[in-house]
C-alpha cells in the first residue's frame, strides 16, 4: 500500500487545516488508516485512526474535540480535519496503514507515507 499525505501548511493559532492521505493502486479495504505526528526532538505520537470497513475511530485525548478523522470511499482517501489549532500541534504529520482493526500503536502499522508539515504560529 502506497500512501500519499498532503494538506499541511502554516496556520495561525485557532485556525484549521485538513490533511489528506490517499492510496494509489489499491483501496484501503481491510485496512485501518492512522495519523501520527512528530515534533522536533520528540517521539512520534498517535493522533487518530479509522477502520476503513467498519468506520470506527480512535482519537488521542490531546486532540479530541478539535481533530476528527473521516474517509472518502469514492476517492480512497482518509482525512484529518484539524480545528482550533495550537502551537503545540506543530509537527510533521504522517499517515500509516495496517491490515486489520484500528489501533493506536505505531509499531503495529506496516505502511507509512511521507510526512506533511503542519506549523501553527502563535
Amino acid at each position: 500500500v502506497q500512501l500519499q499525505a498532503s494538506g499541511g501548511g502554516l496556520v495561525q493559532a485557532g485556525g484549521s487545516l485538513r490533511l489528506s492521505c490517499a492510496t494509489s493502486g489499491r483501496t484501503f479495504s481491510g485496512h485501518s488508516v492512522g495519523w501520527f505526528r512528530q515534533a522536533p526532538g520528540k517521539e512520534r505520537e498517535f493522533v487518530a485512526v479509522i477502520n476503513w470497513s467498519g468506520g470506527n475511530t480512535i482519537t488521542a485525548g490531546s486532540v479530541k474535540g478539535r481533530f476528527a478523522i473521516d474517509k472518502d470511499n469514492a476517492k480512497s482517501t482518509v482525512h484529518l480535519q484539524m480545528n482550533s489549532l495550537k502551537p503545540e500541534d506543530t509537527a510533521a504529520y504522517f499517515c500509516a496503514a495496517r491490515v486489520g482493526g484500528a489501533l493506536s500503536s505505531q509499531y503495529l502499522y506496516d505502511y507509512w507515507g511521507q510526512g506533511t508539515q503542519v506549523t501553527v504560529s502563535s
